[in-house]
């Protein structure tokens, strides 16, 4: 019995993505999971080399093919320097022919990452880099100048490098009120598969909607040759066949009428070892929330918290801004006691 179009290519999906991940016994695991001979998938795997998409490096080893491998380099000095026309010189070539949601996320993305660049870098040098396979696009700007997280520390006078990160990834911060929203990072990060921004030793990453904001010396090696360069690094890499669109991402965040009001703080990365524990922890964390009108705090990670940044987050915090909804999600046990505790106290 023949199978449909629609099936063959989600077997061939199916066989790339096992590769991609690396797996082993690709032949066997297509051919239980469809229910199909080991013949069949040989076939399709034949198909996909031919086309371009699939490498064979050995006796039963496969690895995708890198489609596109381009660098780009722009003068950040240079007058007239525009993001979209960038956007038409690089990216654009190698993705105007996937769905109409992948390309309108990518132009988002990409041009309010390089307008950034453009805008605040104070650097001399713009890079560019592509890399695509049949599965996957990623995108690296690179700029060699200030470092956008010592950028915002210095504005806005935070104490660490931690504080600058989460809040710039609150959404609504920027260093130029009269020309940036401060939402295109925000937005980025929430719209790509994996998102990551490199910067003055540090990383903040977020895959789907996990964040994390770690020191570069526990990342890879990879990762960890960036440790003691100037400038920033955003790095962004995106499914070519992604379901969600813009619109999607932005109204997860907006109000009907398409107002940015609701920001989501992953709480385990707030605060040192994961455990909010003091007011002044609580004080950092509330700073540039009256920009809301919602805000989500997730607790995933976080085993317990303190009554002293519990009273004056939930307490302190809401008796100023009645008006703030604060929506607590993933809490476990320990964390709901101490909610209901200075709930009740107040």
């Amino acid at each position: 019995m023949s199978l449909t179009v629609n099936k063959r290519e989600r077997i061939k999906y199916y066989i790339m993505e096992k590769i991609f991940r690396g797996q082993d016994n690709i032949i066997g695991r297509a051919s239980e999971a469809f229910g199909i001979s080991k013949q069949t998938v040989y076939k399709y795997v034949k198909e996909l080399i031919q086309c371009g998409a699939v490498e064979k490096i050995g006796n039963g080893n496969y690895v995708l093919a890198q489609t596109v491998d381009a660098t780009f380099r722009y003068d950040l000095q240079a007058e007239k320097l525009e993001e979209d026309t960038i956007y038409n010189e690089t990216l654009k070539t190698y993705i105007q022919n996937m769905n109409e949601n992948v390309v309108k996320i990518w132009q988002y993305s990409f041009t309010e990452m390089v307008n950034n660049a453009i805008d605040h870098a104070d650097g001399c040098e713009l890079s560019i880099y592509i890399r695509q396979n049949a599965l996957y696009t990623w995108v690296n700007i690179v700029d060699n100048g200030v470092g956008i997280f010592q950028k915002i520390a210095g504005y806005y006078d935070y104490r660490s490098l931690d504080d600058a990160i989460l809040s710039l990834f609150k959404g609504k911060l920027t260093t130029d009120k009269e020309n940036h929203s401060g939402e295109g990072i925000f937005f980025t990060s929430k719209v790509m598969d994996h998102f990551a921004a490199i910067s003055s030793d540090k990383m903040f990453s977020q895959n789907n909607t996990y964040e994390t904001i770690n020191d570069l010396e526990t990342q890879s090696k990879g990762i960890g040759k960036l440790k003691g360069k100037p400038g920033t690094v955003i790095i962004m890499s995106l499914a070519n066949n992604v379901n969600r669109t813009l619109r999607e991402v932005f109204d997860m965040y907006s109000t009907v009428d398409g107002g940015f009001d609701t920001t989501s703080i992953p709480m385990r990365q707030i605060c040192d070892g994961g455990y909010p524990v003091s007011r002044s922890q609580a004080k950092r964390l509330y700073f540039g929330f009256e920009k809301f009108k919602k805000v989500i705090l997730d607790f995933s990670g976080v085993e317990d918290m303190g009554q002293g940044f519990a009273h004056e987050l939930f307490c302190v915090f809401k008796r100023k801004h009645p008006e703030i909804i604060l929506e607590c999600i993933n809490t476990n046990e320990n964390v709901d006691k101490m909610l209901q505790h200075v709930i009740g106290e107040d």
